[in-house]
């Protein structure tokens, strides 16, 4: 595995809109390894694969990883299937916009549907810090960053 170099906001690549994978090989298994070591390295929960240079529809994530074991998940073509009404506030860091936390509103739950490695179709509703962190992590595919949600409204 290798740690790749995670660009930093304004690069371009950061507001493109990702491409589908359409190849599930040993390649892309290579680069969801190397995106969850540099995701760890980084300290981050989440990681796309815009911020390491790819406009490509994948990303990593591990929300539990500093509280205990670590169970990262790859998520490739990824899209939201249903989100709830209910929405929470909390605030986000990104990995391309370093010490700048924004406080974003989002949906508190998500179903989304994505493919794993294997290119295997998956659904499932996720809630609490995950959703959170799948929806950031889907804006990057989108080119949309934190920042472009951030609220101004305290946290009560």
């Amino acid at each position: 595995m290798a740690v790749l170099d995670i660009v930093l906001h304004p690069a371009p690549v950061l507001r493109s809109t990702a491409q589908p994978v359409k190849l599930f090989d040993a390649t892309l298994s290579q680069l969801a390894a190397d995106m969850i070591e540099t995701m760890y390295a980084a300290g981050g929960r989440g990681l796309a694969a815009p911020q390491v240079s790819l406009p490509m529809r994948i990303f990593v994530t591990d929300v539990e990883w500093k509280a205990g074991d670590p169970a990262p998940r790859v998520f490739v073509n990824p899209e939201i299937a249903a989100a709830s009404d209910e929405t929470v506030l909390r605030e986000e860091g990104c990995l391309s916009i370093p010490d700048t936390p924004c406080r974003v509103r989002r949906p508190a739950r998500v179903t989304l549907n994505w493919q794993d490695l294997n290119g295997l179709g998956h659904e499932a509703e996720f809630g609490g810090i995950e959703a959170t962190c799948i929806q950031h992590e889907l804006d990057h595919l989108n080119g949309i960053l934190c920042i472009d949600r951030h609220e101004e409204e305290d946290f009560a």
